[in-house]
């Protein structure tokens, strides 16, 4: 699977010259270890990789007799795996590092000693648990990583043309005419499918849904266990949050209803839970901001906010389960645009992931607490422009779902209301680009571009 963090990878390794360690963090599955040892394979002469999900206790004990002499740590990694390294032209792995705290630590030491290239991958890296007791080593550079984006899964479909036509669309600001439809039905497809490797490559060697499934089951499993085994004292509630993302984003309110978790649920003691899950990488949360101004986070409502899964693929399989799985029936006719139910949610779920793909924090305003009906009004995310001015910074973003009528009825007031403050308000639809009402409607698939 082509990733795009391979070219951050050969960028850290120019700019780094071995200075420092790089840390690839994120959910489960999103195929971490497999990246970095591509990487390891196709730039070094030598690499050894060491799994701290699968280390053996002679290894292990290598680590806790000789971590602290560095001479001799590195000759008996050596022997151990059989490997010889070459000096500025080897690297090794740590592969999902907080499983053992210690080997991160010692990262400090390792890079000082400047003679091989230092990589770790992390899922749940930011727990406390995770780094309790260790001093997080100041010569470790962290990189994101997040499910596969809309172009890597063109990729992985064999499809090179259609993003960069796409993108030459989307700057000239002209539609794409009768490629659209056809785009249209590649951008469902990610979205039922996901962007988890592992799922995406079974759809493209099996073409079948069910087979598909079973793989995000296994995922979803793995996250729920997760949260059993590593969300101390907030499981129960990690857990409760975690299972009501659906039915939440089916709610006509626009931020998570607490009430829903129980009758006397309070953000303040589900806090720690969200902040785990966020941590986790398994929700994206959208906070809720009162002001659309430069600095979205001074205004941070954090008693109200949306929570996302981090991949939709996978939120499909929750939102649609029965008895186990979803029915292919179901997947084809989201593919055709002809299910009954309601898919804002998903379609919503699906921009947060692509948002979140370019390492976006989201936000969301909302007034729907008030009397005055004419006063009510939800905007699904808020970005700022890349180049800042005086004013005129903050682009408002409305998602639609579905080729049925829809109004941009919180749009307009929204634009009456702060248009001192704002700069393109775009809608995000499954039509092509157009310019209607001082709006400019872009298609769905054009959301990495923003």
């Amino acid at each position: 699977m082509r990733r795009k963090i391979y070219n951050k990878l050969l960028d850290w390794k120019r700019d780094s010259n071995g200075r420092s360690a790089i840390m690839i963090e994120g959910a489960r599955r999103i195929g971490k270890s497999y990246i970095v040892e591509e990487f390891a394979k196709n730039e070094y002469e030598s690499y050894i990789l060491v799994d701290f999900n699968h280390i053996s206790q002679d290894e292990l004990d290598l680590f806790e007799h000789y971590l602290s002499n560095t001479e001799e740590f590195l000759r008996m990694l050596q022997l151990h795996h059989g490997v010889q390294l070459v000096e500025h032209k080897s690297c090794i792995i740590f592969d999902e590092v907080q499983q053992y705290p210690k080997a991160r630590a010692a990262i400090k030491y390792l890079v000082s000693d400047g003679r091989y290239d230092y990589i770790e991958t992390g899922s749940l890296i930011r727990i406390k648990k995770n780094v309790k007791g260790i001093v997080i080593p100041s010569e470790e550079t962290s990189l994101k990583m997040f499910p596969m984006d809309f172009e890597e899964f063109l990729w992985a479909i064999g499809d090179e043309m259609t993003m960069p036509y796409i993108e030459e669309c989307y700057n000239a600001e002209k539609p794409l005419g009768p490629i659209h439809r056809k785009t249209m039905e590649k951008w469902r497809l990610y979205m039922v499918i996901g962007g988890m490797p592992q799922v995406v490559r079974s759809w493209v060697e099996t073409g079948d849904f069910r087979k598909a499934e079973a793989e995000k089951r296994t995922i979803l499993n793995l996250y729920e266990n997760d949260i059993h085994q590593y969300a101390t004292g907030a499981e129960a509630k990690a857990v409760a949050i975690f299972e009501d993302l659906p039915g939440q984003l089916q709610r006509h309110d626009r931020y998570f209803q607490m009430s829903d978790l129980g009758p006397n649920a309070r953000y303040i003691n589900y806090e720690s839970a969200f902040f785990w899950l966020r941590d986790s990488a398994i929700v994206n949360i959208c906070w809720n901001t009162t002001e659309p101004s430069v600095g979205l986070k001074l205004n941070t409502d954090r008693t109200r906010l949306k929570c996302y899964m981090g991949d939709t693929g996978l939120f499909i399989s929750m939102a649609f389960d029965e008895n186990g799985e979803v029915p292919t029936a179901i997947y084809e006719k989201i593919l055709l645009g002809k299910l009954e139910a309601n898919l804002g949610m998903v379609v919503e779920n699906m921009v947060a992931q692509m948002l979140k793909a370019k390492d976006r924090r989201l936000y969301f305003y909302t007034v729907s607490e008030t009397e005055d009906k004419e006063d009510r009004m939800e905007i699904d995310f808020l970005i700022a422009k890349s180049k800042i001015t005086s004013r005129h910074n903050i682009c408002p973003i409305e998602v639609k779902s579905g080729r049925q009528k829809f109004t941009t009825a919180s749009l307009k007031k929204f634009n009456t209301k702060y248009h001192e403050q704002l700069h393109t308000s775009l809608v995000l639809y499954d039509g092509d680009v157009q310019k209607k009402d001082g709006f400019t409607y872009l298609p769905l698939y054009m959301t990495p571009l923003l």
